[in-house]
Order: structure tokens, then C-alpha cells, then sequence
């Protein structure tokens, strides 16, 4: 692992402690640490790479808290375009049951290769759909394409433990038992799990939502984790169908049902949390819960805007999730952290939320939801994830006045110049260096169709 110096960046958003931004700074790299931040650094040792980055705003690499990578391969399907969540899912459980390993590779390469071309440097993804005709090895193909591509990855064995014959959503084919469940579980952890500060891959757990795993399923998930030292996650309070089910099968609200199974900490985050009332919301800020905000899935399936801004001013700790890729239906996290911050103005005003806030849920917010307490600032000793824009281009043109904020204000392009993750370039000049982008693409068009094909012989055999 060599060293690496930042010279004369534009501007440099720290997002430390201090909220510090620096002018025509420098940030030196050793390993895959940040040794310094000033101006007239010198090279950390004599062979660094210096990267000339006149003109390009340094950040820390955002985080993204919550995603589906299989779902790149079923992108603007046509039967669901339209479709609220619970008809969007029924009708893509139909192709989802034939995810491979194979195809689960190819759909994480996509997925993961396109997050760091917008300027994510650390990834969960949460795998909640196994069928029976794969039980393993869909979370491990999605490990091997991330060390294909460099990037820093927080996977969740997800599960989904109640079918359509016992009330739940998914079809029966692509649930597993309890047993299943937590056997897997243990493999991934003793397998995968590193525990270390600076680790490039850690495990959690992560069932479903609660209209499709059973309550045992979610307290089995809470008692493993909390005995290995993992974090959980699952959707919660997304929609209001999800409150008509919650209030028919438990006889409460969302956030309720999640206290009484023990999903309330801050080693549990949750994704989306749209509708909670105020009392919901103080819960979450007392516990230490987090939560996964994903502006574009929301809007897309139409499931309502999630309160961010009282979240925020409550102190409940807030990432951003690009969710999908088939309710975004994009992985576009400069792009998200965007939409994030125009959606809480069309519900609250043009006060209601400013760049830099939003910059901070995207990238210190994230790190500490997933633990990493040395990620999301740029700071000696925190861990060398970076990336660097450049603004010397037509949409930021007239932006000079706050280079900062342009980067949600305005803009041309959301694939960023640079990204560095633990220390090394993995993006240069908005181009992948681990991997070929065109093997990529044609290898999840490949994937993609392969789905429909499979779906289609499925039915003509029943």
C-alpha cells in the first residue's frame, strides 16, 4: 500500500468534528490513513503519487446504507413502472426466483461499479431473497465483485421466512426456515465477518420487513447479532400498506412491533421510515436507531416523504440509501443526496434543508451508522476514503461563488473524477481502474435477460 498527496484541491470538505473547509488545500495519504490536511504539504515519502487537483472539490467518499444490488438486473421492467411497493414486489418476485450466483455476481459488479463512478466509497446491500434452488452462495458472489472492484463492503444476509400460505408476500419458493436461516448466517460471519476498524468487509443481519419474516425469525436475528458484535438492518414504516399489515397481524404500528422484538439501538438501522409520528421519532433519537433515507425509491414507488428533517432535528442519526436498482432505478449516490435535499423542501420549504446538511447525512451520517468511526471526514487517522469533482465543466459554470453546495445545486455529470477507497485510486478520470466498464455492462444485459427467459420457462411449465 503506497502513499498519496492531494495537491492545491479547490475546496476541501472535512465534515470532522469542526465542520472545517479548507481552500486550495492539500491532503496527504499513508497506507490507507489521512496523515494531513494544509496547505504546501509535502509528499508523505519520497514516491507518492501526487494527484494535481486545481479546480476539484475533495470530499469524503459518501456511504450508502441501503440497497438491493440483484435488482440491476430488473431495471424499468414495464409491468411494475407504475406500481406502489406491494404490487411492484408480487410482480418481481417473478423474476427475482431465479437469481444465480452467477447472476448475482454480474448484478454486484453493476451495482457496485456504479456507485463508486458517482462517488460511494463504502456499500451495504441487503440480500433478502434466496430461493430454494440457491440457498448459498448469492452473498458470496457479491463479496467477490466487490474485491474485484476495491470498493469498502458492509453485505447483510437477509432472509424472508414467511410465504404467501402462511400470510406473508413472497412466493413460497424464495423463503427459507428459521433453521436455514441462522445456519447460513453463521457461515457468512466465521467466513467474512472482520471485525477490525479499518475492515473492507463486514457482515450483518437483516430480515426483511415485518410483512414477510415471522417474529421469532427477527428476535433469533437480533439475539445472533448482538453475540457476535453485528449491526442490524431491515425496511421499516415504508408505506402505509405496511401499516395496515402490521395493525391486522400485530395489532400495532411499525415502530412499536419493532421495540417489542428488540429492534431498537444504535446497532440497528432502518430503511426508509416514511411514516412515524413524532412520539415514533423520539423513540428513534432515544434508542440510537438509525436511519436509511432513500429519497428516489420513495418517490418512485410513491410511498410518501420521509420526515428527515424532524428526524434530524430530533438527533436521530440519518445516512442515504440509492435502494434498488428497480425502485430508483438508478445507484447514482452524488445523485441521491441531491434528491434528498430538493424532496424535504417541495414538503417544507426552500429553508427546510441546506447542501452541506444533507452533505453530511451522505457521508459522516452513513459511517456511523454502520459503525465506522473513522470513515465519512477528512481528518489525520481517519481511513483514506476520498473523492475529488472537478468544476472546471459547463454545469458548474457560474458556481464558483460556494463549490460546495454546487454539487447539489448544480452540475452536469454525477460520475466524479476521482475516487479513492482505503487508500488507493479505484476511479481515475470518471473510469473504473479495477475492471473493464463494457465487460460489465454486457455482462449484466446478459444477466438481465437471463431472468426474463428463465421466468418465461418457468410459466409455460406450470
Amino acid at each position: 500500500m503506497g502513499s498519496l498527496l492531494i495537491r492545491n484541491a479547490l475546496r476541501v470538505a472535512t465534515f470532522n468534528d469542526a465542520g472545517e473547509e479548507w481552500e486550495h488545500a492539500d491532503v496527504a495519504v499513508r497506507g490507507n490513513r489521512i496523515e494531513a490536511v494544509g496547505r504546501g504539504l509535502a509528499p508523505p515519502e519520497p514516491d507518492a503519487r501526487v494527484l494535481d487537483a486545481s479546480g476539484m472539490v475533495c470530499l469524503p467518499g459518501f456511504v450508502n446504507c441501503h440497497h438491493h444490488l440483484f435488482q440491476t438486473l430488473t431495471r424499468a421492467v414495464p409491468r411494475v413502472q407504475d406500481a406502489e411497493l406491494f404490487e411492484w414486489l408480487t410482480n418481481l418476485y417473478k423474476l427475482w426466483r431465479h437469481v444465480t450466483p452467477e447472476a448475482a455476481h454480474a448484478a454486484a459488479l453493476v451495482g457496485l461499479g456504479e456507485l463508486l463512478l458517482t462517488g460511494c466509497t463504502t456499500s451495504t446491500d441487503h440480500f433478502y431473497l434466496h430461493p430454494k434452488a440457491h440457498p448459498q452462495g448469492l452473498i458470496d458472489a457479491e463479496i467477490e465483485a466487490a474485491r474485484t472492484l476495491g470498493i469498502r463492503f458492509h453485505p447483510t444476509r437477509g432472509c424472508m421466512s414467511r410465504g404467501e400460505s402462511r400470510g406473508g408476500l413472497p412466493p413460497d419458493d424464495i423463503v427459507q426456515d428459521e433453521e436455514a436461516i441462522l445456519a447460513d448466517c453463521e457461515r457468512l460471519i466465521a467466513k467474512y465477518h472482520d471485525p477490525a476498524p479499518d475492515a473492507m468487509l463486514k457482515i450483518a443481519l437483516a430480515p426483511c420487513a415485518p410483512f414477510s419474516v415471522d417474529e421469532s425469525t427477527m428476535t433469533a436475528f437480533a439475539q445472533m447479532a448482538r453475540q457476535h458484535g453485528l449491526r442490524l438492518h431491515t425496511h421499516m414504516a415504508e408505506t402505509r400498506d405496511e401499516e395496515v399489515y402490521c395493525a391486522e397481524h400485530y395489532g400495532m404500528r411499525p415502530i412499536a412491533w419493532a421495540e417489542k422484538v428488540g429492534w431498537l439501538g444504535p446497532d440497528v438501522w432502518f430503511a426508509h421510515v416514511v411514516h412515524v409520528t413524532p412520539e415514533e421519532i423520539r423513540m428513534l433519537a432515544e434508542s440510537g436507531t438509525g436511519v436509511a433515507h432513500c429519497p428516489a425509491s420513495n418517490m418512485r414507488l410513491g410511498s410518501g416523504i420521509a420526515p428527515v428533517t424532524e428526524m434530524l432535528a430530533a438527533g436521530v442519526r440519518v445516512g442515504l440509501g440509492v435502494d434498488g436498482s428497480s425502485s430508483n432505478d438508478t445507484g447514482d449516490m452524488w445523485g441521491e443526496a441531491r434528491l434528498a435535499m430538493l424532496l424535504q423542501r417541495v414538503a417544507r420549504g426552500a429553508a427546510a434543508v441546506g447542501a452541506r446538511e444533507i452533505l453530511r447525512c451522505a457521508t459522516r451520517g452513513g459511517a456511523t451508522i454502520l459503525g465506522y468511526d473513522q470513515l465519512g471526514m477528512i481528518a489525520p487517522g481517519a481511513l483514506a476514503d476520498l473523492i475529488l469533482i472537478d468544476t472546471n465543466r459547463i454545469g458548474f459554470a457560474g458556481a464558483q461563488h460556494d463549490p460546495v453546495a454546487a454539487l447539489l445545486f448544480a452540475g452536469d455529470s454525477h460520475i466524479v473524477d476521482y475516487t479513492i477507497v482505503n487508500g488507493e485510486v479505484v476511479v481515475e478520470r470518471g473510469r473504473l481502474t479495477r475492471a473493464a466498464e463494457e465487460a460489465i455492462v454486457e455482462a449484466g444485459n446478459a444477466a438481465g435477460r437471463g431472468l426474463v427467459e428463465a421466468a418465461a420457462k418457468f410459466r409455460q411449465n406450470r
